[in-house]
């Protein structure tokens, strides 16, 4: 080989490794920039060139497919968080040993927890009513029955709290707590209203019974003692429709979800009417005045105001002693008709007063029982005057009588 092929071969050589060099270092600096954004994935992908470029070219689709996933899977956790927020009902997630890993609004009410400082805490170091940790323990145990009720204080009163132990995601377990403290409430004014409507009916059934017995027996009385029989026998029969036709007219108007008739009731007519009934029922016995009755007119049902009005006034008469003075008015405080009924009676200590209005709830159980009362006509009253917009005051002075005010708003003036 001679001089100058050799030259040319060497020459050919250098560039042939000269090449080969820039290709190795493109290499190198692609592979590099692979690494560098392995390390550091949330910096940009690099461009790249030839082969390299359908490989970041493929990274970059992935990572926008990666970045879609999550956002869609990050939106759907949000949305059920916010369902789980919305839940009128407690959530308390707990893990396998007790710890609270989460919990919503619901539950933060019900039980007075604060998530920043509750959400990684033991749940028995927050609820340690004997109750709940004997109800935890038999869930734990797999001896739980299906649920269990907890009162707890709050500052609207006693809440009752229906609460519930669920399994979840194998290790966990949720916590569900409903407030049913109006159920509750509803459910012990049921059984109340069963055991006195029961009560009110045993002693003239009782009565009843034993006057046909004196008839079925082989001496039945005769004359005079037949008559007083009856008499009593009517008298009962008597009591017992009334406390029909008060459960009747309170039932109708618990349940009766439309508004009152909206009617122009003339409330001095009315006011003569209640005096006449009033001094009927009295027999005599009493003073019946109308101290006051505005020409001013009613806007509402006029057999409900009856109804409440009337109660108002037989129960003033019933508990006011003979000699008595039962005083009606019917006038405008500014704008809002009120009627009002005073009387001279014995007067209600202050502790009742607030009770009154409950159904069957007696100051002086004895003297209502006598009088003829139900214990449903100041009930009556409430929820007359409740469909109407309206509210019961009572001012009253031991021994000296009582007022019972009916307060209406101004739109019920006409």
């Amino acid at each position: 080989m001679n001089a100058g092929t050799c030259e040319l071969f060497q020459c050919l050589l250098l560039a042939l490794v000269v090449i080969f060099a820039v290709i190795l270092f493109g290499q190198l600096r692609q592979r590099n920039a692979l690494r560098d954004w392995l390390n550091a994935p949330e910096t940009p992908i690099p461009d790249g060139s030839g082969a390299w470029r359908d490989l970041f070219s493929r990274l970059q689709r992935l990572r926008k497919e990666e970045a879609h996933r999550f956002d869609t899977t990050h939106n759907a956790l949000e949305h059920f968080r916010l369902a789980a927020e919305a839940l009128p009902d407690g959530v308390i997630l707990l893990d396998k040993d007790g710890y609270i890993e989460w919990l919503n609004a619901a539950a933060c009410q019900h039980f007075k927890f604060d998530p920043a400082r509750d959400v990684g805490t033991l749940i028995e170091q927050l609820i340690r009513q004997s109750e709940f940790l004997d109800f935890l323990a038999a869930f734990r145990q797999g001896k739980a029955k299906n649920g269990t009720q907890l009162r707890r204080g709050g500052a609207q009163g006693e809440v009752a709290l229906a609460l519930q132990l669920i399994p979840f995601a194998d290790t966990g377990t949720l916590l569900l707590s409903r407030d049913v403290t109006e159920f509750s409430r509803i459910e012990t004014m049921r059984r109340d209203l069963v055991a006195n409507v029961s009560h009110e009916l045993r002693t003239p059934l009782t009565v009843i019974t034993g006057f046909l017995e004196q008839f079925q027996s082989d001496q039945p009385p005769a004359g005079k003692a037949a008559a007083t029989f009856f008499g009593l026998m009517a008298d009962q029969t008597t009591r017992m429709n009334r406390l029909v036709a008060d459960l009747l007219t309170l039932s109708r108007l618990e349940n009766d979800d439309q508004p009152p008739r909206d009617e122009i009731v003339d409330v001095p007519a009315l006011l003569e009417a209640l005096r006449t009934e009033a001094l009927s029922l009295s027999g005599g016995k009493h003073s019946v005045e109308i101290a006051a009755a505005s020409a001013a007119r009613l806007r509402g049902s006029p057999d409900e105001l009856r109804s409440a009005f009337g109660n108002l006034v037989s129960n003033a008469v019933r508990y006011t002693p003979a000699g008595g003075t039962i005083t009606l008015a019917w006038q405008l405080a500014g704008d809002s008709p009120s009627f009002s009924v005073t009387d001279t009676g014995i007067g209600i200590p202050a502790e009742h007063i607030p009770r009154l209005t409950e159904r069957f709830y007696r100051v002086d159980k004895g003297r209502s029982v006598s009088t003829g009362g139900t214990g449903l006509g100041l009930a009556i009253v409430k929820h007359v005057l409740a469909r109407h917009g309206g509210s019961l005051a009572v001012h009253s002075t031991l021994g000296q009588g009582s007022t019972f005010t009916a307060n209406f708003p101004a739109e019920r003036g006409a």
